[in-house]
């Protein structure tokens, strides 16, 4: 009984669906909470600036007196006068609290904006996949800059944007949305564009309420604070000199792009002004006409990334309108599609110096401007698709499902996540250094815990005497005494670990994309698991360990003592030895060598990664045992990519060939599927199967057909 309800547990989809739903929201609230803590740990005069400016000396606003009476440290209120009147319950709030209950406010902010994005985008018709996309939204968001930046300023700007999004995202807004919008507005008057944007689409009465509102918030404001209002309205021209130096990098508008490229004076002002009306006149109408073609979030996001564009300041944190432009459609197949939203979720989460390395200097105004170049492009001439066209379906792609290989017991990725296809190249590349980025920023986040790292290291020494396999000092102090080995190893250590299994996978890319995929998996989960380890049990490796007498040949002799050496550990982790990397992908280099290369080179396959194992000890970079560990996360990949899809990841599928579809298609989803017909399939094999996507077209569909699968399926 108990094993028939554990199994019935592991089969239904709404457990799985629970499960997801799960797991999703706590990456969510993970990467939340880990934005907030770097946030309110920082030391005092570091925290919140801009919130600080907003409150003054002893924790208040400054009321009475000028908002825009420079402080302390040098930091001016830039907000309008209606903000600072809002913000005037806030004068008895000390900061700490405030500061506490600001982030988290902006979290909520967040969180809502994600929900509304979520409901919004055309790419998920159901319920379910919208309850899935929702957390995945809120976690891209906290990453990315504008988010950041306002988290790390206690900025305002996220309430505009929550504000007037139910207020474009209706066909007909109510009065109260249309009120939101006008708050909105009066907070950000660069906002006043969407009331533009609100006419152009058949909105009149909500454009006027609008209007309106930013009025009433603006007369009123004048009326309480005339002094301030002047200030901001009329000397700093609608406060476009708050805020800090408009040709900061920070600042991504048509007017910083001028300054920083040294222009200034009349012909400056005269080629903004001209910059500026060419992206209204061809960005504006292609937002309108989006929102007019069923994509609102589209539509909205294009207005904005206009309004970033021209408005005279559009600091990082008022930048959350180009990566909605993610939104967009791009692309003829499934694959295709992702290479759009990956590229701009990069270019608004990583800064420039992320995105292109320091030797690649002659393109560094274009990264440097990156999300302004974005903003331009996507208003005024990427050609998204429209509903209208037939790229709008993407075109079917073979998928391989398994017959006799899975585990009845395990659930198995569901159809449709099973590509057999070769993947776009373009997004591979992107993920790729999305993901290195995130191996690296986890691994230097791994907590620096040098005496934990080191008493772990004296067990490992005790356990590789007891198992009389100690033989990284013979090896290290052997290899150092022999001056051609010694370069030579340090040169493969340095080099041959990212070139290898990047060139590997570049080979199964043209060669045999299906095992590229399985493969890919592979090393993926290794590293995840690396990381976990790494964090989970720090240690030491041998050049690391006091009262030895390892020798490092690679970077030299380490003073534990010397302050440089805590610098470097912010740099790298220096005690993320177990499990070793090193050696877990070069023995999936060794495997995959072995399947794919003629018998002739067989032999590579094994001595890679002997070479690597005894490359790592040699430079006393490793533990035999940090070796082991290497080899058990690259055979937990397998067995995981095994129990995902059913079929080995050395398993080469034989073409499809197309065949008469299944009787019982209905002609409002037609399933044009192929199988191999050449031969049955053998146990361990899998069945190849092309399902075409020519459904409706019908993005308000309520039904949900997820849980059905096709004919050969079942």
């Amino acid at each position: 009984m108990v094993r028939a309800g554990v199994r019935r547990l592991l089969d239904i989809r709404r457990t799985r669906l629970s499960l997801a739903l799960v797991g999703l929201w706590l990456l969510a609230a993970c990467v939340a909470v880990r934005q907030a803590n770097e946030v309110l740990d920082r030391p005092q005069d570091r925290r919140l600036p801009d919130l600080d400016a907003w409150l003054g000396p002893q924790g208040v606003l400054h009321l009475p007196g000028s908002l825009y009476d420079t402080d302390s440290r040098g930091t001016t209120f830039s907000g309008t006068p209606f903000a600072g009147w809002v913000l005037r319950p806030l004068t008895n709030a000390a900061e700490n609290a405030l500061g506490v209950a600001w982030t988290i406010v902006t979290l909520l902010i967040v969180a809502a904006i994600g929900v509304l994005v979520a409901y919004a985008l055309p790419a998920f018709r159901t319920r379910r996949a919208r309850l899935l996309a929702a957390p995945l939204i809120i976690s891209l968001l906290v990453l990315s800059l504008p988010v950041r930046g306002n988290l790390s300023l206690g900025q305002l700007s996220l309430l505009p944007v929550l504000l007037v999004l139910p207020a474009l995202l209706r066909p007909a807004p109510g009065k109260l949305a249309s009120i939101a919008a006008g708050a909105a507005a009066a907070l950000h008057p660069a906002m006043l564009l969407f009331t533009v944007y609100l006419w152009m689409t058949g909105r009149q009465r909500a454009a006027a309420n609008t209007a309106g509102t930013f009025l009433a918030g603006t007369a009123l404001a004048w009326i309480t604070m005339p002094r301030d209002s002047y200030t901001y309205w009329v000397h700093h021209v609608a406060g476009a000199g708050l805020g800090g130096d408009a040709d900061a990098l920070s600042n991504q508008s048509l007017h910083g792009l001028m300054l920083r490229i040294g222009l200034s004076g009349p012909l400056e002002i005269g080629l903004v002004v001209l910059l500026s009306a060419a992206v209204l006149w061809f960005g504006l109408p292609r937002a309108v006409a989006y929102a007019k073609d069923g994509q609102a979030l589209l539509g909205i996001a294009l207005a904005g990334c206009v309004m970033v564009a021209v408005a005279p300041v559009s600091w990082q944190h008022q930048q959350l309108w180009i990566l909605l432009a993610a939104a967009g459609r791009l692309g003829a197949r499934q694959t295709d599609r992702m290479v759009w939203p990956v590229a701009v979720f990069m270019i608004m989460t990583f800064d420039s110096k992320t995105l292109i390395w320091d030797k690649l200097s002659a393109v560094r105004v274009i990264a440097d401007n990156g999300p302004l170049l974005l903003a331009v492009a996507s208003a005024c001439a990427v050609p998204f698709i429209t509903k209208a066209s037939a790229k709008w379906t993407p075109q079917a792609m073979p998928q391989g499902v398994a017959t006799q290989s899975r585990f009845s017991w395990i659930p198995a990725l569901p159809f449709g996540w099973r590509p057999l296809s070769r993947p776009n190249l373009l997004l591979e590349l992107l993920m790729i250094r999305v993901g290195y980025q995130a191996y690296s920023f986890i691994r230097a986040s791994v907590p620096d815990q040098r005496r934990v790292a080191e008493t772990h290291g004296q067990q490992i020494i005790d356990l590789e005497k007891f198992l009389h396999v100690d033989v990284e000092r013979s090896l290290n102090h052997f290899v150092a005494k022999i001056g051609w080995l010694e370069n030579g190893m340090n040169f493969f250590y340095e080099t041959f670990h990212f070139i290898v299994p990047l060139t590997i996978l570049a080979i199964l890319y043209v060669r045999k994309p299906a095992a590229y995929r399985s493969a890919r998996t592979v090393l993926s989960v290794a590293t995840i698991t690396g990381l976990v380890g790494f964090w989970l049990y720090p240690l030491a490796p041998p050049r690391l360990m006091p009262g030895y007498d390892y020798i490092d040949t690679v970077h030299g002799v380490q003073d534990l003592n010397n302050p440089d050496f805590g610098a470097l550990t912010k740099i790298s982790n220096q005690y993320a030895a177990m499990p070793s990397l090193h050696v877990g992908w070069s023995l999936w280099c060794g495997l995959m060598i072995l399947a794919i290369a003629p018998k002739g080179w067989r032999w590579l396959g094994l001595l890679y990664p002997v070479s690597t194992t005894l490359v790592v000890m040699g430079t006393a970079n490793h533990w035999i045992m940090d070796a082991v560990g290497g080899a058990a996360v690259v055979t937990l990949g397998f067995a995981v990519q095994y129990m995902l899809t059913g079929r080995s990841a050395f398993s080469v599928e034989p073409p499809a060939v197309p065949v008469p579809a299944p009787a019982g298609a209905g002609s409002g989803g037609k399933a044009a599927e192929a199988i191999n017909t050449a031969a049955p399939p053998r146990a361990g094999e899998s069945v190849v199967i092309t399902r075409s996507l020519e459904s409706k077209r019908d993005d308000t569909d309520p039904r949900d057909d997820s849980d059905k699968q096709p004919a050969s399926h079942k």
